[in-house]
């Protein structure tokens, strides 16, 4: 089974930063071993749908919600440790305020962006709360 893990929420003042983790297991023994693929971080307000913050895919790869370009990163992981994604918040506003969710799936596209669309991750994490005060 594939089960992905995030961490690093918090209650955090206007301005400040926060790093969210996700560790990923089980990808590599799915169905979809020997398929490419995408690992993206979402997030979804009280109401709201839940929406593409970043993305990353196989081969390093990011894109950005233009809500957040500029202010969160996806680091390139490591190669010791590529079953952790991370996500580089800064510079936090009370509309970012949301639960936030990490997410993997098949992505066999090279020349294109990795995708910041619900529909195109398979698997995804029980999600961490941010909370940001103004």
């Amino acid at each position: 089974q594939v089960h992905l893990v995030e961490s690093g929420g918090g209650s955090v003042q206007a301005g400040e930063s926060l790093t969210l983790s996700c560790v990923v297991s089980g990808y590599s023994q799915s169905e979809y071993r020997d398929k490419k693929y995408s690992m993206g971080w979402f997030r979804q307000a009280p109401g709201k749908e839940r929406e593409g913050v970043a993305a990353i895919d196989f081969d390093g790869d990011t894109n950005y919600a233009d809500a957040v370009r500029g202010r969160f990163t996806i680091p390139i992981p490591q190669d010791n440790a590529k079953n952790i994604l991370y996500l580089q918040m800064n510079n936090l506003t009370h509309e970012d305020t949301a639960m936030y969710y990490c997410a993997i799936g098949p992505w066999i596209y090279l020349y294109l962006p990795p995708p910041l669309n619900v529909e195109e991750y398979k698997f995804w994490g029980q999600g961490t709360q941010v909370t940001v005060s103004s």
